[in-house]
């Protein structure tokens, strides 16, 4: 990973997830909103239902030892070595998320059974086939190799074991006539800037990385429908007194991502912005 965009990355997140923790709590990912987004909600309720739903999707039944490949603050960690009674390990970029997701272990009682280190997803720092389930929840974004990204995650994972990953993707070129517009490309640009992304690619793009790997059992889904209103929840809930002071004494990058929400609301009315799942074993 380039030391730039590691850096872009790491204070991007430094500066935010305090933020996102007092005004939208644990959980820095989408929200669930049955498979044609139609069901309505708490926000914090559909980013509970996004994990189990991902679960039950990819036959997660039990794991021991368990890899989140951008933890954020811990909140998937947690949630996942609480439901399965098993140790978790949790990687980020950020010293400022490591640190606290080591506290709300602590505060919840998993300090033994999870840890929290700022480690590259593209050189992490462990022994081959050390976990048997590999959890990445929109962090495939992040990374500016994804073939490394997914063989990293291979070459950590147990035979048998599962990989499971959620992640941003644009939309597939339907054939080599058909790809990307102009106006398109500019959009992407846009969300990588602002949300310190190197670039997305799209989802049969990911099928074709994982099965160049040997990862077996390969299944794919786009669950753009179901997760798309939570920006627009998120756009509404981002202006109230109290986020507009956290915002303003966060810095100007967490402030520009705010005001750029809209992006991606209408980045899935379009059909540009995807978002893909990928479960496999190993």
């Amino acid at each position: 990973m380039t030391s730039t965009l590691y850096q872009q990355i790491q204070q991007f997140y430094d500066a935010s997830s305090g933020l996102w923790e007092q005004i939208w709590g644990e959980h820095m990912h989408h929200g669930y909103y049955g498979p044609d987004g139609n069901q309505k909600k708490d926000r914090r309720q559909a980013q509970i239902d996004l994990i189990e739903e991902l679960l039950t999707w990819a036959q997660v039944q039990h794991a021991q030892d368990i890899l989140d490949v951008g933890c954020g603050i811990g909140g998937s960690s947690l949630y996942l070595a609480q439901k399965y009674n098993a140790s978790a390990t949790g990687i980020t970029l950020s010293p400022v998320q490591a640190s606290r997701a080591t506290e709300r272990a602590q505060v919840a009682g998993l300090s033994t059974r999870t840890e929290f280190q700022v480690a590259d997803a593209l050189n992490m720092p462990f022994a081959d086939a050390s976990f048997d389930f590999v959890w990445s929840l929109e962090s495939g974004e992040h990374m500016p190799d994804k073939q490394k990204f997914l063989q990293e995650c291979y070459r950590v994972l147990k035979p048998r074991g599962t990989f499971l990953m959620a992640t941003w993707c644009h939309r597939p070129a339907m054939s080599p006539n058909k790809p990307l517009t102009l106006d398109e490309q500019k959009n992407l640009e846009e969300i990588y800037r602002v949300y310190c992304l190197p670039y997305v690619i799209s989802l049969p793009e990911y099928e074709a990385i994982a099965r160049h790997l040997c990862f077996q059992n390969i299944r794919t889904a786009d669950w753009s429908k179901a997760v798309a209103p939570f920006w627009d929840i998120v756009i509404d809930s981002a202006f109230n007194p109290a986020a507009i002071l956290g915002l303003l004494l966060s810095g100007w990058t967490t402030i520009q991502a705010a005001l750029s929400l809209g992006l991606m609301s209408r980045g899935y009315q379009s059909g540009l912005i995807r978002f893909g799942l990928l479960c496999a074993t190993k």
